[in-house]
């Protein structure tokens, strides 16, 4: 069995996979792993990975030295099966690297625009023949929200919960559905834009957000919030057989 971490801004996500299939996730502190020494007992573990885009505290690198298998650090050197056209790999984000792998191998062979709301919202692109070709970051729901009520004076904090209309009529609707909206018009531009030059491109939403929206694109779209432990899960069978 496979045991793969994901340390995100926000949180750590650890999971268990019995080859390729996903057997169960904990969530938790992205500044320790408490629950490592009750996924060591409790499941036959062999092999793992982590991938982080924070720095890794003291605490978490103590608690991997004591396991009792290998762990690959994900990392620009790490081999991969893709080929990685980014022009600073040591720069990129090892959860955006992991969740392009994952779809380009649940989608062999298709255009991929993966895109992951999280903290930050990323787009990254995969084309056919397995290149990832890079993407672009922007803020996450929570982040936008947050900022219009930090730089401004008399903007309030709005939940993200609540009406969303089409277009506000009051400040709390406005706010919210000018960030929610504008998140719904940036991806589906995204989509439009780039089946131009792809026209059967497939998209891959993802993130700790689980953000959705009503559009046309629907058909196109898959939902997989376990795409980047799917895409580590992958780089690590990867590895194990070179």
């Amino acid at each position: 069995m496979n045991l793969i971490i994901d340390i995100g801004n926000s949180v750590a996500k650890l999971a268990i996979f019995d080859k390729g299939e996903l057997v169960e996730v904990f969530r938790g502190s992205n500044h320790s792993l408490d629950c490592l020494p009750m996924l060591c007992s409790r499941y036959p573990l062999e092999r793992g990975i982590i991938a982080s885009v924070i720095t890794l505290s003291n605490t978490i690198r103590r608690q991997l030295d004591k396991l009792p298998f290998k762990i690959i650090e994900l990392s620009h050197e790490t081999p991969v099966p893709i080929t990685n056209l980014y022009h600073t790999p040591h720069t990129l984000g090892m959860d955006r690297l992991a969740a392009v792998v994952a779809a380009s191998w649940l989608k062999p062979d298709h255009d991929i625009l993966v895109i992951d709301a999280g903290t930050c919202v990323t787009y990254d692109f995969i084309d056919s023949r397995g290149q990832y070709h890079g993407g672009n970051i922007s803020p996450g729901m929570r982040m936008r929200f947050k900022a219009l009520n930090i730089f401004t004076d008399k903007l309030p904090k709005v939940s993200v919960k609540g009406e969303v209309p089409m277009y506000g009529q009051s400040t709390e609707t406005a706010i919210r559905a000018g960030v929610i909206r504008g998140m719904e018009f940036e991806m589906s531009g995204y989509i439009t834009h780039l089946q131009k030059n792809y026209p059967h491109l497939l998209v891959f939403l993802t993130g700790g957000d689980e953000f959705s929206f009503d559009t046309k694109l629907k058909s196109i779209i898959f939902a997989d919030r376990f795409l980047v432990l799917k895409g580590l899960n992958r780089i690590l069978s990867y590895n194990d057989k070179l």
